[in-house]
């Protein structure tokens, strides 16, 4: 195994650990009965192999030229910014789809989920910053555990919905601050552009305000 992909499978066993700490800690400080925090965990890493899926796809897409004369070559190609894009719009039409179909609490899962993606954030960025000395990191550890502390301070007094709001605002602020203060900003290695930030805060925020309420 070559050194690029040596590198690749510990990128990959890095963001996996944090998003297993994420669960842990979602089941951890979850107040609701096993079987609830069962129901929600299941749904949240088949939304997470979803995304994986999807990014996947985003690859192939964006590279189909060469996914034609060689489908295995597309192996070789890393994921980058705009498969990351394209997964997280495939996963927003999922969700509104089982939401339409299924009467699914789209906000009851972004709140759990919630708590997942921010230790596991946390997580991330710290083995960034400590063991890989990614300097780069360390204005995303910063945010991380900032709306880390702010999460737990907040989760037990807002509804669903306000803690999304108040979240969601913090999150975009801070890594739109990032992109202007940083040469790059990124999420679990992909880089975000600050449109993307903008857009991905606007969007959000319409669902919540005009979705279900708690």
């Amino acid at each position: 195994m070559g050194p690029a992909a040596t590198f690749k499978l510990m990128s990959i066993g890095i963001i996996v650990i944090s998003f297993v700490v994420g669960l842990i800690f979602f089941y951890l400080i979850s107040d609701v009965s096993k079987e609830h925090k069962k129901s929600q965990i299941e749904e949240m890493v088949s939304q997470l192999i979803n995304f994986v899926i999807f990014i996947w796809v985003g690859k192939i897409i964006l590279n189909f030229h060469i996914f034609i004369k060689d489908p295995l070559a597309i192996l070789a190609y890393p994921s980058n910014a705009e498969a990351f894009y394209l997964a997280v719009l495939l996963s927003a039409i999922l969700l509104f789809y089982k939401a339409y179909k299924k009467k699914f609490d789209v906000l009851q899962l972004a709140a759990s989920f919630l708590s997942v993606f921010l230790m596991a954030s946390f997580l991330y960025e710290f083995i960034q910053v400590i063991f890989k000395h990614n300097t780069y990191s360390f204005g995303n550890l910063t945010l991380s555990t900032i709306l880390l502390v702010l999460f737990l301070l907040t989760n037990d007094r807002l509804t669903n919905r306000n803690l999304l709001m108040t979240m969601l605002i913090s999150w975009s602020t801070g890594m739109l601050i990032l992109a202007y203060t940083q040469p790059f900003v990124t999420v679990f290695g992909y880089m975000m552009a600050s449109w993307f930030i903008g857009l991905f805060l606007i969007t959000n925020l319409l669902f919540i305000i005009f979705g279900k309420r708690d």
